[in-house]
């Protein structure tokens, strides 16, 4: 069927400098610049010739097209784009980045999109889909104390794989989930890229009007709703978990690795370096000190700011962390502290691909938060729940 799009995101990596010579060949313009948000996270601070002429575009192109709503360098595009009021539920939404299922955690339907796509939706404000079937991820109960949504994605992904999602429509239900504060749902629905769906939903309720600080539609699914699959798990039952190289379906329970030592960890990235990420890591980390390097780039400057504010940074710092931009960063490949040969780190980002961080003979092990912080502190890959209790 064909969509109408409600709002389309772009960053500076995949968006102006690769739609702006098609719209020029083309002679045509933006079907309407304010359902355009454009964000600067992956080339940003620019340290070279190329990044700088990657965010030069995006600037003059905002400016030429009319994008009233573009964010240089105020952190990470999926993190920005809904706390600077851009989402809510309904919302019928694509972006050009393979997280943009983020958005599934406000009830939007959000996806990710290629340059080609996305020329389409510029030019026309509508894109064709073929109505995907849904799965049901319930988690009913509460996740233990060190555990997250992070390790929930991490399970999810090590027993159905990164295709178990079939390109279908990822629901996620159950007390656990009702439970999370909006930032670890946005984490459940951007890894949703990870399990191979096309978007990750969670339906709307009191938390998501909170966190928007509006008046929202309360949407949820239709109780006789059709689905494909529907899996249950028990979220107390979940212990923390750590995927290790090169795949995020190679995850099994923290203790499992327990004898690896790290030469880095790393919070940083849209699933593990928001104002709640960095509230989990100073949890574990206040007071001590990390036996390891520890760099933190949080996702957003608003973020960073808060946890100035109410002390959260001041943990971080004490503990040993080197503050880094609010960015991509590592994660995008891109930076000043991108991994050495052979190096081994423990990393709260969404992927662990070969090269992606740095050398493609490093090895990055993924897990949440509180384990990326009681890791630092060990000197080895540790169970949180050691160092909380």
């Amino acid at each position: 069927m064909t969509c109408k799009v409600d709002l389309a995101m772009m960053h500076d990596s995949g968006g102006p400098r690769r739609v702006r010579p098609m719209l020029e060949r083309l002679g045509a313009k933006v079907w309407d610049p304010s359902k355009v948000v454009l964000i600067t996270d992956h080339y940003v601070p620019a340290n070279d010739e190329e990044s700088r002429a990657i965010v030069r575009i995006a600037r003059d192109w905002a400016a030429a097209a009319g994008i009233g709503h573009f964010y240089d360098a105020q952190g990470i595009c999926h993190v920005v784009l809904p706390e600077r009021g851009h989402l809510q539920p309904g919302m019928f939404a694509v972006g050009g980045d393979s997280h943009s299922p983020t958005g599934g955690a406000f009830a939007a339907y959000m996806f990710g999109i290629g340059a080609t796509e996305m020329l389409g939706v510029l030019v026309t404000g509508e894109i064709w889909l073929k109505v995907p079937d849904t799965i049901v991820m319930q988690f009913d109960g509460r996740f233990g104390r060190g555990v997250a949504a992070k390790d929930a994605m991490l399970h999810l992904i090590g027993r159905f794989g990164m295709d178990g999602g079939r390109y279908q429509a990822l629901e996620y239900r159950g007390d656990a989930i009702r439970a999370l504060p909006m930032q670890e749902r946005m984490t459940m629905c951007n890894m949703a890229a990870e399990l191979g769906a096309q978007v990750g939903l969670i339906g709307s309720d009191e938390v998501t009007r909170q966190y928007l600080d509006r008046d929202i539609e309360m949407l949820e699914s239709d109780a006789d709703a059709a689905v494909l699959e529907h899996h249950r798990f028990d979220a107390a039952a979940l212990a923390p978990q750590v995927a290790a190289p090169h795949s995020p379906a190679n995850a099994r329970p923290a203790d499992e690795f327990r004898d690896v030592a790290i030469d880095l960890a790393y919070l940083g990235a849209c699933t593990g370096a928001k104002l709640e990420d960095l509230r989990m890591a100073a949890q574990v980390l206040k007071g001590k000190r990390a036996k390891t390097r520890l760099l933190v780039a949080p996702a957003s400057l608003r973020d960073q700011n808060a946890a100035a504010q109410e002390g959260t940074l001041r943990a971080l710092l004490d503990a040993g962390a080197e503050l880094l931009p609010n960015a991509c960063g590592m994660c995008a490949g891109y930076g000043e502290h991108l991994m050495p040969e052979g190096a081994v780190a423990i990393s709260s980002t969404a992927r662990n691909f070969r090269g992606r961080m740095g050398a493609a003979s490093a090895q990055v092990y993924l897990a949440s938060p509180y384990t990326v912080a009681a890791s630092a502190l060990a000197g080895r890959i540790r169970d949180p729940r050691e160092a909380l209790a």
